[in-house]
């Protein structure tokens, strides 16, 4: 398996950081990077899904949804009991774990096309809907016993942020242009996509480097957390993939889903819902642990797993 290059622009990002370099992305740059990632993720999944019979979904949504589910709910006492961290910090940190990282699945996604691994389009429909349950999950931990939350203005954040949005939205415009309606698009959402991902690795580092810092209270157990965490989703999830029958590339996606960690939705919603918690230390395993960890090793691990899974099983 050949090294995806465009990890090497996030491996720049986190030297530049360390080295206190004065690179710096500016940042209505970094949003139109973010916004086009997210619309071309999108797109790219409705074209795909366009060609699945939607009844064939609901089955494989709710079990993906129920494991989904149940790691916030595993990592919450790791948190809170072995690690002895206060009530809205284990909540918020499991949240994180329980939601998804875009970025991380589109590298996925372009290591799968590196290696000319297909994938069932309908995963992008998983990648939003495993942004939501980890989010509610993670709030009620945190107020459980201790005091109401505002609901209403949790899910405007969740369903309505910007995240899920372009997410949803560029998967029904792909979903109703399908391939050929999207055709006069391709150059710009599908040609430069791994261009912009490279930009927006480099950005990632530099901010990845900056949260380091924040993992010195708890050092070595959420770090321990930040990699046995993934790995442990991943192995789910892989398990998950190949009984439900999809393909490697989709059971490979799947694990790196529940093995990711949400950076953008869940500190939005975390830092609205419950803002006792430290966001320095849920960003700082999330961003600064958990998201190197998936690009540089994780992944690869997770493409092996699955192909290892299919084997056995064939």
């Amino acid at each position: 398996m050949q090294f995806e290059p465009v990890v090497l622009f996030f491996l720049l990002g986190i030297f530049a950081g360390l080295v206190r370099s004065d690179l710096k992305i500016p940042g209505s740059i970094y949003d139109a990077l973010s916004i086009f990632l997210l619309l071309a993720i999108g797109l790219q999944g409705g074209v795909k899904l366009a060609e699945f019979p939607l009844a064939e979904l609901i089955v494989p949504s709710l079990a993906i949804l129920l494991l989904g589910s149940l790691i916030p709910l595993v990592s919450f006492p790791a948190l809170r009991y072995l690690g002895r961290m206060t009530r809205p910090d284990s909540a918020s940190i499991a949240a994180h774990y329980g939601s998804v990282s875009v970025v991380t699945f589109s590298v996925a996604v372009a290591l799968l096309a590196q290696e000319e691994v297909d994938f069932e389009g309908f995963m992008i429909v998983f990648l939003v809907l495993l942004e939501m349950p980890a989010l509610v999950i993670g709030v009620m931990l945190a107020r459980y016993g201790v005091g109401t939350v505002r609901w209403g203005k949790l899910f405007h954040e969740v369903f309505f942020g910007k995240s899920i949005l372009l997410l949803a939205g560029g998967l029904v415009i792909g979903f109703v242009a399908g391939s050929e309606g999207i055709k006069p698009l391709d150059i710009l959402f599908f040609d430069l996509f791994k261009g912009i991902l490279a930009l927006f690795l480099l950005e990632m580092g530099l901010v990845a480097a900056s949260r380091i810092a924040g993992l010195r209270d708890y050092g070595l157990f959420l770090t321990s957390f930040a990699i046995i965490m993934p790995l442990l989703s991943a192995l789910a999830g892989t398990i998950l993939g190949w009984v439900l029958g999809l393909s490697v590339g989709g059971t490979m996606l799947l694990a790196t889903l529940y093995a990711s960690a949400s950076y953008i939705a869940a500190p939005a919603a975390m830092r609205i819902a419950v803002p006792q918690a430290n966001p320095a230390l849920s960003i700082g395993a999330s961003l600064g642990i958990t998201f190197p960890f998936n690009i540089f090793v994780g992944i690869p691990i997770y493409f092996w797993m699955s192909k290892f899974i299919h084997s056995i099983g064939a």
